[in-house]
């Protein structure tokens, strides 16, 4: 799969928008981090999809909550709350993304190292759990 010049800058910034979050958070809630994380996260989306399509997918109306959610935990992150908008933002980009778990824990099992921790016994079950997979009792 080939990407754009545009969409390869979108990866970037969702990559550094995902790592600035991770720091504000680990810097106890640091509200400017996570600001530009959130500015960096959408932004990247945005390239990486398009508008039209980014558009559509937080304005379908089973992703309604999720949408409401994550826009607002960005605007209390704005508005310095960070730790209760950082809460509400991962409820709702959990309602969001949270489709496409089982296929980035399949692509994640694929891996080298990472499978095999993923296959190791008590972690198989949380991530099997995780990625919504069904066991049979047979």
């Amino acid at each position: 799969m080939w990407l754009s010049d545009a969409q390869k800058i979108g990866v970037a910034l969702t990559t550094f928008g995902g790592l600035f979050m991770l720091l504000g958070v680990m810097l106890f809630f640091d509200g400017a981090l996570l600001a530009l994380g959130n500015i960096l996260f959408v932004s990247g989306l945005t390239l990486i999809i398009g508008p039209q399509k980014t558009f559509y997918f937080f304005a379908r109306k089973q992703k309604l909550r999720g949408t409401v959610c994550f826009v607002g935990g960005i605007l209390l992150v704005f508005f310095k709350r960070p730790f209760i908008g950082m809460m509400i933002e991962t409820f709702g980009f959990l309602n969001l993304f949270g489709d496409f778990f089982p296929v980035v824990i399949t692509f994640l099992r694929q891996l080298p190292f990472i499978g095999t921790f993923l296959s190791m016994p008590y972690i198989r079950g949380v991530v099997d759990r995780m990625a919504g997979s069904r066991t049979s009792a047979v």
